[in-house]
């Protein structure tokens, strides 16, 4: 199975320059925990829930703080063409729960999370899962 096949499409992206405020606002009423960041027309960053709690209020940020202050910078990403079990067990390696999806010309396609992928094919998911939940990893605070 193709990533394509069960990636979330209709994806809101988010701006470096607007406030962490914003993008609270924009998850809780999407009710999603994760949004890609763009910059003229390229994929700069991710942001997540997490972000914003470890990296903005528990730092002292406020609410007018920049997306690009609490962003995680090093993107990681799948192609739309990509094989679901090799996206999955990758994800688990690189200890991450959602990835954004690009084409092969590197234009954000949608994004794809091992929710989406459990609902799919549970083993896959389940051996990305086990690794995502190991203690540590490059997400640690």
């Amino acid at each position: 199975m193709k990533v394509s096949e069960i990636m979330s499409r209709d994806v809101e992206i988010a701006n470096p320059n607007q406030t962490i405020a914003e993008i609270a606002r924009c998850m809780a009423d999407r009710q999603i925990g994760f949004l890609p960041v763009g910059d003229n027309d390229r994929l700069v960053g991710t942001i997540t829930d997490r972000d914003l709690v470890v990296r903005g209020l528990a730092d002292g940020l406020g609410g007018d703080a920049k997306v690009r202050e609490v962003m995680s910078r090093d993107v990681k990403y799948c192609f739309e063409d990509e094989d679901l079990d090799d996206v999955t067990r990758n994800m688990g390696q690189v200890q991450v729960r959602r990835l954004p999806v690009v084409n092969r010309d590197k234009r954000l396609t949608g994004v794809i999370s091992l929710g989406d992928a459990s609902l799919a094919d549970t083993a896959a998911a389940g051996a990305g899962l086990k690794k995502v939940s190991r203690p540590g990893g490059a997400h640690a605070h």
